[in-house]
Parts: C-alpha cells; sequence; structure tokens
C-alpha cells in the first residue's frame, strides 16, 4: 500500500496535538487530584458532574470536528483563502449554541440530575459544580473552533503553547478557589468548577492573540470578519450535524455509565472517578493521532490521492500502538503509584487496582476503532460515521444495562463494557473502509 506521509511527518503533526490533548486532560487531573484530598462525595460528584459538562460541551466540540474536516479538504485542494470563512461562521454559530446552551442547563441542571442520582449529598454537590462550570462555555466552544483551524492547517504546534498556558491557569485558579488561598473563600468543589471555567477563558484569549499575531492571516481568509451568510453555514453542517450528534450521543452513553455506576454505591463511583481521569490521560494520546488521521485523509482526498487512505490509516494505527501499550504496561505495572496521586482513601486505592488492569487491556481495540471512524469521518461521510457508532452504542448501552444495572458486578467487571465497545466499532468500521464506499465524496 502506498503512503503520503512518512511516520515522522505524521508525529510531526499530531505530537503538538497530543501534548495538547494530554495538557487539557490535565484540567481534569487536577480537578481530581485536589478533589481526592477533600472529599469522597466530592470525588464523586465531579466525576458525574464532569462528564455531564463535557456531553453538552461535545456538542460543540462535534460541530468544530465537521468544520475541521471541510477546512482540511479545503487546505488539501490549497484553497486557504475559504478555510477562514467557514472558521467565522463556526464561530458564529457557537456563540449562539453557547447562549442555548447555557439558558438550557441552568434551567434544567437540577431536575435531571435529581431524576438519576440517588444520593443527596452527591447531587447538591454535582450541582455546585455545574453552577460555576456552565460559564465555562462561552470559551470552551469559540476555542474548539480555533483548535480546528490548527489541526486542519496542520499548525499544530499552536495547541502545545496553549494548552501549558490553560492548564497552569487551572491549577493556580484551583489552588485559591478550592482551598480558599490569597484571602478567597473556599468554595470546594465549585472552586474546582470555576477555575476551570476562568482557565478556558485564558486559553480563548491566548489563541485570539496568538492568531493574529503568528498566523498569516491574510492567506487564510482571517484578516477580517467574514459577513455572514447563511449559504456558508449550510455548507458546514451537512458534515458538522452529524458529528454534533455523534459526539453528544456517544459522551451521553459515558454518562450513562456513571449513573449506573452510582447506583452501586459512593465508593464504586469514586473508584471509577479515578479510572475515568487515567483512562483520560491514555485516550488523549489515541485522540491526537485520530485527529490527525482524520485531517490527513480528508487532506490526501483533496489531493486527489485517496489510494493511500488505507496505508495512511494503518500507519497511525502501529504508532499509536507504539505509545500506548508501554503507557498502558507501567500502569499495569506500578498501580498503587499512579493511583496515589489521585486520592489517599485506602479503600478507593485498593479497589481500583483491578479496575485499572481492564481498562488498560480495552486499549488493544480502543486503537484501531477510533482510527477507522476518524477516518470515516474525514472521508466526508460522517453520516455513515454516525449510523455506525449509533449502532455500537446501542450495544454498549445494553452491555452496562446489564451487568451494572441489573447483575450489579463488580466494577472491575463493568469496566469491560470498554472492551464490547471497541470491538463492535473496529469490526464495523473496518468493514466500512475496506468496502470503499466512501470514494468519491465531495464536501
Amino acid at each position: 500500500m502506498r503512503t503520503v506521509y512518512t511516520n515522522r511527518e505524521i508525529w510531526k503533526i499530531a505530537y503538538p496535538c497530543l501534548i495538547s490533548l494530554v495538557m487539557e486532560q490535565l484540567i481534569g487531573v487536577t480537578d481530581t487530584a485536589f478533589l481526592g484530598h477533600v472529599g469522597e462525595v466530592e470525588l464523586g460528584a465531579s466525576a458525574i458532574a464532569g462528564v455531564y459538562y463535557v456531553v453538552i460541551f461535545m456538542l460543540g466540540f462535534g460541530f468544530s470536528t465537521g468544520a475541521q474536516i471541510i477546512m482540511a479538504r479545503r487546505n488539501g485542494e490549497r484553497e486557504y483563502h475559504r478555510m477562514g470563512q467557514l472558521f467565522y461562521h463556526g464561530i458564529y454559530f457557537l456563540i449562539v449554541l453557547a447562549a442555548v446552551a447555557f439558558t438550557l442547563t441552568t434551567i434544567f441542571t437540577k431536575p435531571i440530575l435529581g431524576s438519576m442520582i440517588s444520593d443527596p449529598d452527591i447531587l447538591h454537590a454535582a450541582c455546585d459544580y455545574m453552577q460555576w462550570r456552565i460559564y465555562g462555555l462561552f470559551f470552551a466552544f469559540p476555542a474548539a473552533m480555533f483548535r480546528a483551524f490548527f489541526i486542519s492547517s496542520t499548525q499544530t504546534k499552536t495547541l502545545t503553547l496553549n494548552s501549558v498556558v490553560m492548564v497552569l491557569s487551572n491549577v493556580v485558579f484551583n489552588y485559591i478557589l478550592i482551598f480558599g488561598k490569597f484571602g478567597m473563600p473556599a468554595m470546594g468543589i465549585g472552586g474546582a468548577a470555576l477555575g476551570s471555567s476562568l482557565s478556558e477563558g485564558v486559553s480563548l484569549l491566548f489563541f485570539t492573540i496568538y492568531t493574529s499575531r503568528r498566523i498569516d492571516c491574510q492567506k487564510y481568509g482571517l484578516d477580517k470578519l467574514a459577513k455572514f451568510h447563511a449559504a456558508t453555514l449550510r455548507k458546514i453542517f451537512p458534515v458538522s450535524f452529524w458529528t454534533m450528534i455523534q459526539s453528544f450521543l456517544s459522551l451521553s452513553t459515558w454518562f450513562l455509565f456513571f449513573l449506573f455506576i452510582e447506583h452501586l454505591g459512593k465508593e464504586a463511583l469514586a473508584i471509577t472517578n479515578v479510572i475515568r481521569s487515567i483512562s483520560g490521560l491514555m485516550f488523549m494520546v489515541v485522540a491526537a493521532f485520530a485527529a490527525t488521521c482524520s485531517s490527513l485523509v480528508s487532506n490526501i482526498i483533496g489531493a486527489g490521492k485517496s489510494e493511500s487512505v488505507m496505508a495512511t490509516i494503518w500507519q497511525h494505527i502501529l504508532l499509536c500502538y507504539s505509545f500506548v501499550l508501554p503507557i498502558a504496561l507501567l500502569l499495569s505495572l506500578f498501580p498503587r503509584l499512579i493511583l496515589g496521586i489521585y486520592t489517599d482513601i485506602p479503600n478507593v486505592i485498593d479497589g481500583a487496582i483491578a479496575p485499572l488492569w481492564v481498562l488498560c487491556s480495552s486499549y488493544l481495540l480502543t486503537v484501531p476503532a477510533q482510527m477507522f471512524f476518524q477516518s470515516i469521518s474525514g472521508t466526508g461521510n460522517t453520516r455513515t460515521a454516525f449510523l455506525l457508532e449509533l449502532s455500537t452504542l446501542v450495544a454498549y448501552v445494553a452491555y452496562c444495562a446489564i451487568i451494572i444495572g441489573y447483575i450489579k458486578c463488580s466494577v472491575a467487571l463493568c469496566w469491560t463494557a470498554e472492551h464490547v465497545y471497541g470491538a463492535i466499532l473496529t469490526l464495523l468500521c473496518a468493514t466500512y473502509i475496506y468496502r470503499g464506499h466512501w470514494r468519491g465524496k465531495r464536501i
């Protein structure tokens, strides 16, 4: 199979994206690490509330992912000036979406969480978290569009710088607001939420300043604000609509997983939150290569080299394995050392070891699943990608309902749901790619 990019070229694009995603994940790690020393209730509540927020955020992120695919295609076609029009229309839409999401979340969060969370202490703490966290939508949605632009134009080094600034800001804000330093009141879990929102504001400010000073704005059509044209937005929606819905549903099922776990008790939920945080760090490696794979597939098709798509996918799978598997091995060999970073609660550490081993083994399937899945989106067939993941999610939720809701298995067995998800998604997406029905798709 012919390749277009060398492993070194792929790595040069992927590693800044990887570092940025890992650094962004450190925001969740920071929250978990701080709250793990506050109490079991706060640790468990931040798990549910954090995933609940991410479910909402994925609407905006999903839209930006669709826009990224189209901008990458224009980049491959060397029609750089058209990327600015797409970028600005994405910003316009996401600001409106943030306002709508903020309003609806403010009104419906307590009734929604109240109907799903059985423990009143966890419910109160989760609502306290969301009260401050939703302000971050006004910063996170536009920032997602900046991220889409830099990935589609393969200028991913910017993401690393942005993420360093974002994480350092979050550490400072969390320290001050959670524990009440420098004259500020101790806000506890609410301080973790407000700190994360403020760090997203710092991130957006950095993106804006960096782009205006370091990017050739005239080349990409960013030198002046684009006038709004509904026709331009309509060109984005056929691709972005399906990535929005797919991202939202995917994280919604993840949220359901935590709700199932919550009914097993506070300790089970605290353990799952720690495992989620560790999984997030590993998944960021996968996500970085998957995002790069999607963007390069779109660039390759735009350059008229569709015959190299399959080779490019396998390059990304093997490269991703070379990073993920050593990390999984280290986590499996030294679980207590890693878990001790997140919490000093003995029962939580002891209970998290077996689930951590299960999680590490699931990445044998997660890697190919994400590469093939994101490649389908990169071809522009986002509706097909949505339908394939929807089928996978139905099986995933059914499996969770049986082993967690009905059988009430141990936390370790509950995490085998990741194996089910990865196996089914790999099978469906790889079959579609190999059949070649994506060829000839115009976006």
